[in-house]
């Protein structure tokens, strides 16, 4: 099977200046060239750009990537890295979601304003002043 980038780009729904940055930075690897100079996609590349693009979709940094797809070319080496570079991305989601609801909560108690004039709209004075904010998170 030889694709053009297009074809490829339909396929797994990768947009094609992706995929040219995907080679260019070694995830996916660079195809052979037609006589007239076009990249040509086998089987292996949609594979590997499916496992990217969900990975991606999952919020894996390139660079857990890049060490995932090593591991998956060593199929008996022991997975216990695979499952260390997901604990520490799902480590990651879990402080996200924490500061998420921090926030949240945070502008639900500052939506909870009953005046009805902007000089004591308590949206405005949270905004104005960062010391009104309760939540623990501020960065």
């Amino acid at each position: 099977m030889n694709l053009a980038i297009g074809e490829l780009s339909k396929r797994t729904g990768v947009k094609i200046p992706t995929i040219r940055y995907y080679e260019q930075i070694g995830i996916l690897p660079e195809p052979p060239r037609s006589e007239g100079n076009r990249r040509l996609y086998d089987e292996t590349h949609v594979q590997r750009l499916g496992f990217v693009r969900h990975a991606r979709e999952l919020g894996f940094d390139l660079d857990a990537i890049r060490e995932l797809i090593e591991l998956a070319g060593h199929p008996s080496r022991p997975c216990e890295k695979a499952d260390e570079i997901a604990r520490a991305h799902l480590a990651k989601i879990e402080d996200k979601i924490a500061r998420l609801s921090a926030l949240r909560t945070e502008v639900e108690r500052m939506t909870q304003c009953s005046n009805e004039m902007v000089e004591n709209c308590r949206v405005i004075e949270v905004l104005a002043d960062h010391g009104n904010c309760v939540h623990e998170t501020r960065r």
